[in-house]
Formats: structure tokens, C-alpha cells, sequence
């Protein structure tokens, strides 16, 4: 198994600028000794403001002719470098042809990638999925998507929007999630696990302590009751857990994978969503392709935004 630092040691790596653009937090980052770095994270702001301050910190650091790797949500226009209107960030952002300011500014080239494209290519080269040709990398924070390594390379699909299994429908009705009724990003993304446990407690007589009316109710809530022993609390992860379940299957008996790769809330959640989520995988899989397939927690934590930054400046380097 390759080792993360072996992938980025050497000189060719000092030229590789991260930027990671989410619509919570921005940052950018750099290869040094080896390792990711961030030199900065700021919060999400407006376009002029945000590019502006991760712009003056990449700056410091700016090695000659750069190779830009940047994550963000999409929709994009990858092939162009331009920022469409991803719902997670500002509309200051939307339209902002994001590779070609920064290729202006600083010369190099740049490459932009759907941000679990990204975190895909970061698990695969960094991360849980080191080592192996067949990979599925699912985000859930606060939607659900999928990034596709087969025979060892990205699969991005004709028009790069491969991988979008949040719009899969796993019920007739169910959460709204990715603008679909019972989807999988309703039941198994963090907010639509929120928007779940709003439909499950409508159905009490007594409302828990934990429950926060008004749609505010976080899964991080949600998980902690559960982990206390809330018995409401564990049958909404539960339920999610069945769902996703259901929904690796599908991805299993399609894709035939080698490992999936668990990214979001996932890791924390793991002990809660595990046991439904292989029920469901015994009884949905083919079992000889589930055999095949190791289920994984995410190993880069916070950090993958950056790593998977990164990751696609390495894809830029390798593709000129």
C-alpha cells in the first residue's frame, strides 16, 4: 500500500496550491514536507471578500509556475474552470470563472472538480481507500453525493456529473432530499436525517427533550440522544441506517466495487447507522460482490476538503 507522504514527496509537488471552496468554509493549502498543509480557512463570505483574503495567504507561499487544484460544489463548468450556481454558496460566486482568475493573477494552470470528485480522489491517493482499483467515496454532510474511481482512474461520466446517487428515490414518499421525495439524500444525508426525525416526531404524543421545533433540530443532536439511549433518537438512525443500506446495495450490485468509503457523518455515527445498514446489505446485495466490498469509515477528517484540493492538482499535473 502506498504511503500518503511517498505520493507527495519530492520537488514536483512543491508547485501543487489547494483550493477547497465549501459553503461554510474556504481554504487553501500547499504540499510541505511531504503532508497536506493549510495555510489558511477562512468562513464563507461574499465572492470579492473571500477570494480576496485566500488569495493574499496563497500569496505568501506562491511557488513559480503553480499547479491549482480546486474543490467545490457544484453545478460547474469544470472544463471551462467556472463556478455555476452551486445552492451552498453565495449568488456573489455564481458565474465566477474561478480557474482563469487565478491563472491571471498567478500564473500556472488550474483545474476545478466537483468537491466529491475530489474528496474520492483524496480517500483513494490519501486516505481508507490506498491501494485499491474500485472505490466509492459518499459525502453526507448536508447533501449526499458520490465520487467513482474504476480501474483505477476517476469516472466523471459525459457531462462530469457522475456519481450523483443523492437523487436516488428509495421510497415512494420519504424526506425531501435533492429535490426528490424519498431519496436517498432525504434519508441519509445530515440534513435530511433532521428532516426525518421532523416527520418521526410529528408522530409522538410526547415531544423529546432533544427536539428542537421549527426544522432546527441538527443530526448531531439526533445522534447524541441516540448515544444516550433515546429510544425515538435510535430508531430515526436506525431508520437511515436501513436506508443506507438499501442504497449501498444498489451501488454494490451496479458498480461491483472494491471498497466504499464513508465521509460526513458517517465515522461518528458509525456504531448507530451499522447495524440496520448491514441488515438491510444482507438482505438487498448480491452477496458475492458484497463479499467482495470493504465498508469504510473516512480516514482524513476534517481535513479532506484540503487533501482533496490537492488531489486534483495532482490530476491537473498528470493530464498535461
Amino acid at each position: 500500500m502506498t504511503s500518503r507522504s511517498s505520493i507527495l514527496a519530492g520537488r514536483d509537488c512543491a508547485n501543487l496550491i489547494g483550493f477547497d471552496l465549501g459553503g461554510t468554509k474556504c481554504a487553501v493549502s500547499r504540499v510541505r514536507n511531504g503532508k497536506v498543509e493549510e495555510i489558511i480557512r477562512v468562513p464563507t463570505g461574499d465572492f470579492a471578500t473571500t477570494f480576496a483574503a485566500l488569495a493574499k495567504a496563497a500569496a505568501r507561499v506562491m511557488p513559480a509556475r503553480p499547479v491549482f487544484g480546486i474543490s467545490c460544489g457544484g453545478p460547474l463548468d469544470a472544463r471551462r474552470g467556472v463556478i455555476l450556481a452551486p445552492p451552498n454558496l453565495p449568488r456573489s460566486w455564481h458565474g465566477v470563472a474561478i480557474g482563469r482568475r487565478l491563472t491571471r493573477k498567478f500564473g500556472g494552470r488550474a483545474l476545478l472538480m466537483n468537491d466529491a470528485n475530489a474528496c474520492a480522489l483524496a480517500e483513494w491517493q490519501f486516505g481508507a481507500g490506498r491501494g485499491c482499483a474500485h472505490l466509492v467515496f459518499l459525502t453526507s454532510g448536508t447533501g449526499m453525493g458520490a465520487g467513482v474511481i474504476l480501474n483505477g482512474r476517476l469516472y466523471e461520466g459525459a457531462t462530469g456529473d457522475a456519481g450523483e446517487v443523492g437523487h436516488l428515490r428509495l421510497a415512494p414518499a420519504g424526506p425531501i432530499g435533492f429535490g426528490k421525495a424519498g431519496s436517498f439524500e432525504g434519508y441519509c444525508s445530515g440534513g435530511g436525517i433532521a428532516r426525518l426525525a421532523e416527520s418521526m416526531v410529528r408522530k409522538q404524543r410526547k415531544i423529546p427533550s432533544w427536539y428542537v421545533p421549527g426544522g432546527q433540530t441538527t443530526t448531531k443532536q439526533i445522534a447524541a440522544a441516540a448515544q444516550r439511549g433515546d429510544r425515538l433518537a435510535r430508531a430515526i438512525m436506525a431508520e437511515s441506517g436501513q436506508r443506507l443500506g438499501e442504497a449501498l446495495a444498489l451501488i454494490i450490485d451496479t458498480l461491483n466495487p472494491e471498497r466504499i468509503v464513508l465521509g460526513g457523518f458517517y465515522p461518528p455515527c458509525r456504531q448507530l447507522l451499522e447495524p440496520a445498514m448491514r441488515q438491510s446489505l444482507a438482505r438487498e446485495a448480491l452477496p458475492h460482490s458484497l463479499a467482495a466490498c470493504r465498508i469504510l469509515p473516512a480516514e482524513l477528517g476534517e481535513t479532506i476538503g484540503s487533501h482533496g484540493a490537492i488531489a486534483i492538482a495532482l490530476q491537473a499535473r498528470r493530464e498535461t
